[in-house]
């Protein structure tokens, strides 16, 4: 009886389902694929299309508008998109390997037809090893981004307060010139009147054109401060009129156990240690890739000179005698090492930094307290007794000009240690985590 003649092509088709089951991948790999292909699937986000207001702007604004606009935030959004796809390509199977193989190109008996399918198998736990390495990396870029948002609106926090203080300092600058200007019209009467020397004039002109000077370099450190607060959110012509807060309310000062107890959840930290994770991971990919994978081959072969069609069947396997992933399995172990150290490092780095702002916001605060309720009402009302004094013939100018020159230490003291109080506690959110306090929830002094 004659059997029944199959061509290799249809062998071949036969091998194919065969081999289905090993060569296709998961539903969820499927719809993962194909959703690449669709550019509609990963959308980019663009910037946000908030604007900058051209009139006052408060600190929730401020921070709205860099958390949505910051061209590095954005960037940093950018590699978490971009993590996505590591995963998904992890999780895919190698492709099948279609082969043709002719002996003997002239048409003649002896010529024989090879079709085959090989197909990799992945063995060891490869894949599983590879989605979770690729995993871990996402989960290291959403800390990082997590991180940069912090910085951003640590960032804006100090700008923006620079801007409020630079703000206050020019109302200051202005309102010592305007004294200096009742000052020098006092002393040009007196002059005119001949009860003092012309001296007495030119050194109260002098006086006003040193506040006229403080009161120019005050102008010009607004100008970088609102350039430093618009450059947050990615503009580098500021539209905002001015900055709306009040800088005499102090952020609340953190206690030594709430420190203690917010650093284990601190971002920076967090992102150590899924870091360790991550080599972690990669040490058992590399761990897995000493196990040799296996190819197994099926397909048909013709035979011109018997007459018939013959099935293969083959099986390949890698003899790891030389290469057994040893030199990048050492590698990945130490680097796994390498990231707890740097763990440990992150954790005093970061509790060293804390207790220095900590300090520092502590020490701020109490001389803000101790200049507003003390040093600044009695340098202020000794420097107007003193320019009234002045007036009325009391005092000379030279105790005008030390009263003045006193008050306006003061103030400037006052504003310094308000602005670096705003910086201390915008520093001790950064790492910590936690939202701001900073003239939202501070304690205002009396």
């Amino acid at each position: 009886m004659r059997r029944p003649r199959i061509s290799p092509i249809r062998l071949l088709g036969l091998a194919a389902a065969f081999l289905n089951p090993l060569v296709s991948p998961s539903q969820a790999q499927s719809r993962a694929t194909a959703s690449i292909a669709d550019p509609a699937a990963f959308p980019l986000t663009p910037l946000s299309g908030k604007v900058e207001p051209a009139g006052p702007l408060s600190l929730a604004s401020a921070i709205d508008l860099a958390l949505s606009a910051n061209p590095t935030l954005a960037a940093a959004a950018r590699e978490l998109q971009a993590m996505e796809g590591t995963v998904i390509q992890a999780g895919v199977r190698p492709n099948p390997e279609l082969a043709a193989l002719v002996e003997d190109t002239q048409k003649s008996a002896a010529r024989t037809t090879t079709l085959q399918i090989n197909q990799t198998i992945e063995l060891g736990g490869k894949r599983a090893a590879r989605i979770e390495s690729a995993e871990r990396g996402r989960d290291v870029a959403a800390a990082d981004l997590d991180a940069q948002r912090l910085e951003i609106r640590s960032a804006t926090v100090a700008a923006f307060f620079d801007v409020l203080v630079a703000q206050e300092r020019i109302r200051l600058a202005e309102a010592l010139l305007d004294l200096a200007q009742r000052a020098t019209q006092a002393a040009s009467r007196r002059v005119i009147a001949g009860k003092v020397s012309p001296i007495e004039e030119t050194k109260a002109r002098v006086a006003e054109a040193s506040v006229r000077v403080e009161l120019n370099q005050v102008q010009g450190e607004l100008a970088a401060a609102r350039r430093r607060l618009a450059a947050t959110w990615g503009n580098p012509s500021p539209r905002f009129e001015r900055a709306d807060g009040r800088t005499e309310i102090l952020p609340v000062v953190p206690t030594s156990e709430d420190i203690r107890r917010r650093l284990a959840t601190a971002p920076v930290l967090t992102r150590a240690r899924l870091e360790v994770d991550r080599r972690s991971a990669l040490a058992e990919l590399e761990r897995t890739r000493r196990i040799s994978n296996v190819t197994v081959s099926i397909g048909a072969q013709r035979v011109e000179e018997l007459g018939r069609n013959q099935a293969i069947v083959g099986l390949s396997v890698p003899l790891p005698l030389f290469d057994r992933n040893q030199g990048n399995l050492l590698e990945a172990l130490r680097r796994t090492d390498k990231a707890r150290d740097e763990l440990a490092a992150t954790e005093i780095r970061l509790s060293t930094e804390l207790a220095q702002a900590h300090e520092r916001l502590k020490a701020l605060s109490l001389e803000v307290s101790s200049l507003q309720t003390e040093i600044l009402p009695g340098a202020q009302s000794a420097y107007e007794a003193a320019s009234k004094g002045y007036e009325l013939g009391k005092f000379s100018f030279l105790e005008v000009l030390d009263a003045q020159r006193t008050f306006f230490q003061a103030r400037s003291q006052y504003l310094r240690a308000l602005a670096d109080a705003h910086r201390a506690a915008a520093e001790i959110d950064r790492v910590l985590g936690a939202p701001s306090t900073t003239a939202l929830a501070g304690s205002k002094h009396p």
